[in-house]
C-alpha cells in the first residue's frame, strides 16, 4: 500500500506539471486535472469491488505491472493533447477542453490506481486476517504515508534533476519489482525476475532509450515550431522556439517575449517613461530580455534601472540564445538585476522609483493576476516617488472591443482608480495603462509626449511622431474611455478575489468557442446570496429526517472529500497569490497534505476503537471552521514583509497548514470506516474510498473553476463551511432503529 501511494503522488505531481504546460500554466487546470484524477480513481475503486475475483495477490501484482506501463504512456498522451485538439503552442484552451483532455489522458492510469487500492485492501485483509473496516483504514493510512514520501521526493529531488519520462521509468521499475515480488513466491526465481527488470530499465536509460524519447516527445509537443531548447526549472517549464526571423521564450506554454522585437521593446518602456516629466530611476518587472532595457537606457536622464526576474533559468537562456539583446544590458553599470519575485522585491526594498513598469503577459493565470490587483498597486504606490508613474499594457483590439474584453479592462481600470488619483490609457492592439501617484503628472496629450520625445533626442522607430498622434487621437481616446469607464457593478480585482483572472480566462475562451461566452457570463451573474440560498436549501433537505449511521458516515466522507480538496486548492492559490511560484511549491504542499492524512489516520487508529458518531460530527465542524480560519491566516501572511518572516510563512507556515488540513481527512476516514463497514453488509473496501474521491472530484471543479475566481476566498470558505456542517447535523441527530443500506 505504501508503494501505491508513493506511485500515485509522484505521478500526480508530474502530471500536474505536464498539464500546466499544456494548458498555459492556468491554475484552473489544477482543479480540473485533480477532478479528472479523482473521478477515474473513484471509478476504478468502485469497479474493483464488483469485478475483482480470484487471488488478491495475483490481482494486485497484475495491476502493479499495468500501472508501471501506464505512467510513461500517460505522459506521452498528455504531450499530444494540443495536437489532438488542433491547438497551437501559446493558445489558451477553455475549461471544457481542459476537463475533457484531463479525463481522456488520465483515465487508464487512475482507473488502475483506484483498482489497486481496493485490491491492496483485500490483500491486506487476507494477510492480516482483519475486518474490512480495519483493513480499509490501515490501507488508507499506508497509502497516505507512501504519498507523503513520494511527494517530498518528487518536489525536492526528482523534478529538479530528471525529466518526466525519466521519473516515470524509475517509478515503473519499482512497480514492476513489486509485481514480481508478489507473483513469484520462491526467493531465487524472484531474485532472477528482479534482476531482469533492472537490466531492462538500465538499457532503457542509455542514450538511445528514455532520454531520446524525452526529446522526441518534447518536439512533438511543439510540432510545427522549431524547438531550440527546453529547460525545467523549479518555477516552470521553459522552451526556446525559433523561426526564420526571431526566437521566442515560453514559460508553461505562455509566451514571455520574442526577440528581436523592436516594436514591443520600444512600446513597453518609451510610453511609460515619456509620461513622466523627468525619470531618473526605473523598476522593470519582467520582459527585459527582448531589448526593452536597452531602449529605456536611451533616455538621457535615466540613472538607474532595476530589473526583476523571478526565474534565473530565463537569464541563463538569455545569455545562450539572446546575446545581442542581453550582453549590452549586463555590461551597463546603470542596470541592477534582481533574481526574485517582483512583488517580493517591492515589499522588501527601501528604494523608490520614478517609473515602475510591469512588462508581463496578461493575467491569464493566478500567478500573473497578482500583478494587476489592488494590493499590488498599493505596494507599487508605496515605492513610487511623489511624482512616480506605474505603467503596464494589456492585449486589446484595434477596431472592435467585445463585451468580455470591455468588462475585463473595466475591472483593471477600477482597481487602478482605487489606489491612484490619476489614471490614463492609450488605445491600440495593446492598451497602455498609466497611473500617477499625484494628479497632474501624466502628459496632457499627444503633443506633450512628442515634446518630451524631442527634448530627450530619442530616435525611435515605432514610438515617434508618425504613430503617437494616431494612437492618441481625441476620438479614439474618448471611445476607449467610454468603453472601459467602470460603474458601480464593476468588480475590483484583489489577491484573494481574483475576478480579473476569471474574466481573462473567459475572454480567451470565448475567442475560440462562443458557447463559453454564455457560460462564463451566466456563472459570473449568479449572485452569492442566490448561490448560498440554493446550497443551503439542498443541504437542509439532505439532513431532514432521523439519522441513519451508515448514510451519515457516507455523507460525512463525501463532504470531507469536497472540503479537503477545497482547502488544498485554496492553499495552492493563496500561495500563488502571495508568492507567485506554486509550480515550485506544488509537490511540497501536496506532500504536506498527504503527511497530514497519514498522521490523522494514525492518531485515530491508536485512540478510537468504537464507532463514534460524535467524533465524525466534531471533525466536520472542525473542517468548517478551518475553511474560515484559513482566510484570516492568508490575509495576515500577505502582510509579512521581513525576510525572516517571509521565509517562515512560505517554508513553514504553508506546509504546516497543509499538514493540519490533511489531518482532518485522515482522522475521519478510519472512524467513518468503522461506522460504514458493519457485519452483515456486502459493501466492498473500495466503496467508502470511492465516495471520498467523488466528493473531492466535485469540489476540485467547483473550487478551482468557479467559487474562488468568481466569489473570492472568504465567500468560498462560507460555502465550504455549509457543506461541512450539513453532515455534522446528520451525525448528531438521534439514530433510527434500522439502518438501511445507502
Amino acid at each position: 500500500m505504501i508503494l501505491i501511494g508513493f506511485t500515485a503522488a509522484i505521478a500526480q505531481i508530474v502530471m500536474l506539471r505536464e498539464l500546466m504546460v499544456v494548458f498555459s500554466g492556468n491554475e484552473i487546470s489544477i482543479g480540473l486535472m485533480l477532478a479528472g484524477w479523482l473521478f477515474w480513481t473513484a471509478v476504478g475503486s468502485r469497479l474493483a469491488n464488483r469485478f475483482a475475483v480470484g487471488s488478491p495477490r495475483r490481482l494486485t501484482a497484475a495491476v502493479e505491472a499495468l500501472l508501471a506501463l501506464a505512467f510513461p504512456c500517460t505522459i506521452l498522451a498528455v504531450r499530444s493533447v494540443k495536437i489532438a485538439l488542433g491547438a497551437v503552442p501559446g493558445e489558451m484552451l477553455g475549461p471544457g477542453p481542459m476537463l475533457y483532455a484531463s479525463l481522456a489522458t488520465l483515465s487508464l492510469f487512475c482507473i488502475l490506481s483506484g483498482t489497486l487500492f481496493t485490491a491492496g485492501s483485500r490483500l491486506y485483509a487476507n494477510q492480516s486476517a482483519s475486518s474490512t473496516a480495519s483493513a480499509t483504514g490501515s490501507a488508507y493510512l499506508l497509502e497516505a504515508l507512501g504519498s507523503s514520501a513520494g511527494g517530498m521526493l518528487a518536489g525536492l529531488v526528482l523534478v529538479r534533476y530528471l525529466g518526466s519520462l525519466e521519473i516515470a521509468s524509475l517509478v515503473a521499475l519499482l512497480n514492476l519489482a513489486a509485481a514480481a515480488a508478489l507473483t513469484v513466491a520462491a526467493p531465487r526465481p524472484r531474485l532472477a525476475a528482479l534482476c531482469g527488470i533492472l537490466a531492462l530499465c538500465t538499457l532503457a536509460a542509455l542514450p538511445g532509450g528514455v532520454p531520446r524519447l524525452e526529446r522526441i516527445s518534447e518536439r512533438y509537443l511543439w510540432r510545427g515550431f522549431h524547438l531550440i531548447a527546453t529547460r525545467n526549472s523549479v518555477y516552470g517549464n521553459l522552451a526556446v522556439v525559433g523561426s526564420e526571423a526571431s526566437r521566442s521564450v515560453y514559460e508553461n506554454g505562455v509566451a514571455l517575449f520574442h526577440a528581436p522585437d523592436p516594436a514591443a521593446a520600444e512600446e513597453s518602456v518609451h510610453y511609460a517613461l515619456l509620461e513622466h516629466p523627468a525619470p531618473h530611476t526605473l523598476l522593470l518587472i519582467g520582459g527585459g530580455v527582448n531589448g526593452s532595457i536597452s531602449q529605456a537606457l536611451r533616455h538621457p536622464g535615466l540613472e538607474r534601472v532595476d530589473y526583476v526576474e523571478l526565474d534565473p533559468a530565463i537569464l541563463d537562456l538569455a545569455r545562450l540564445y539572446f546575446p545581442d539583446e542581453w550582453s549590452p544590458v549586463e555590461a551597463d553599470s546603470r542596470v541592477r538585476v534582481h533574481v526574485t519575485d517582483g512583488r517580493l522585491f517591492l515589499k522588501t526594498t527601501d528604494a523608490t522609483f520614478d517609473v515602475v513598469i510591469v512588462n508581463l503577459p496578461d493575467p491569464q493565470t493566478a500567478q500573473l493576476n497578482r500583478f494587476y490587483t489592488v494590493e499590488f498597486f498599493q505596494e507599487a504606490a508605496r515605492r513610487l516617488t511623489p511624482t512616480g508613474v506605474l505603467s503596464f499594457r494589456l492585449s486589446s483590439s484595434e477596431d472592435y472591443m467585445s463585451p468580455e474584453l470591455a468588462e475585463f479592462l473595466r475591472t483593471i481600470h477600477k482597481s487602478l482608480r482605487a489606489v491612484f488619483p490619476e489614471v490614463a490609457a492609450i488605445p491600440g492592439e495593446t492598451v497602455h495603462f498609466f497611473a500617477a501617484k499625484r494628479a497632474g503628472i501624466l502628459a496632457s496629450g499627444a503633443a506633450e509626449l512628442l515634446s518630451r520625445l524631442r527634448e530627450r533626442h530619442l530616435e525611435t522607430t515605432y514610438v515617434r511622431e508618425y504613430y503617437i498622434p494616431f494612437r492618441m487621437a481625441p476620438d479614439r481616446m474618448r471611445e476607449l474611455e467610454a468603453r472601459i469607464r467602470p460603474d458601480s457593478a464593476t468588480p475590483v480585482n484583489h489577491d484573494f478575489a481574483p475576478i480579473a483572472y476569471y474574466f481573462d480566462v473567459a475572454l480567451w475562451s470565448s475567442r475560440f468557442n462562443q458557447q463559453y461566452r454564455r457560460l462564463f457570463r451566466a456563472a459570473a451573474n449568479v449572485g452569492f446570496a442566490r448561490l448560498a440560498c440554493g446550497v443551503g436549501a439542498f443541504l437542509l433537505a439532505l439532513v431532514v429526517g432521523r439519522r441513519r449511521p451508515r448514510v451519515a458516515a457516507a455523507c460525512c466522507t463525501a463532504a470531507m472529500g469536497f472540503t479537503l480538496i477545497g482547502l488544498e486548492i485554496m492553499l495552492l492559490l493563496a500561495f500563488q497569490a502571495i508568492y507567485g511560484y506554486v509550480y515550485h511549491q506544488l509537490a511540497v504542499l501536496i506532500a504536506g497534505f498527504m503527511a497530514g492524512i497519514a498522521l490523522g489516520a494514525w492518531l485515530v487508529m491508536r485512540s478510537f476503537e468504537a464507532r463514534n458518531m460524535r467524533a465524525l460530527a466534531c471533525l466536520q465542524i472542525a473542517a468548517a471552521l478551518t475553511a474560515l480560519l484559513l482566510c484570516a491566516v492568508f490575509q495576515g501572511a500577505a502582510r509579512v514583509t521581513s525576510p525572516a518572516g517571509l521565509f517562515i510563512v512560505s517554508q513553514v507556515l504553508f506546509p504546516g497548514l497543509a499538514v493540519a488540513c490533511g489531518m482532518l481527512g485522515g482522522a475521519e476516514f478510519p472512524i467513518a470506516s468503522r461506522v460504514f463497514f458493519v457485519p452483515g453488509r456486502t459493501s466492498g473496501p473500495g466503496t467508502l474510498y470511492a465516495l471520498d474521491l467523488a466528493g473531492s472530484c466535485l469540489g476540485a471543479i467547483l473550487f478551482s473553476a468557479y467559487f474562488v475566481p468568481v466569489f473570492g476566498f472568504f465567500k468560498t470558505a462560507v460555502v465550504s463551511a455549509m457543506v461541512s456542517l450539513a453532515p455534522a447535523v446528520m451525525a448528531m441527530r438521534p439514530a433510527s432503529e434500522t439502518d438501511p443500506a445507502p
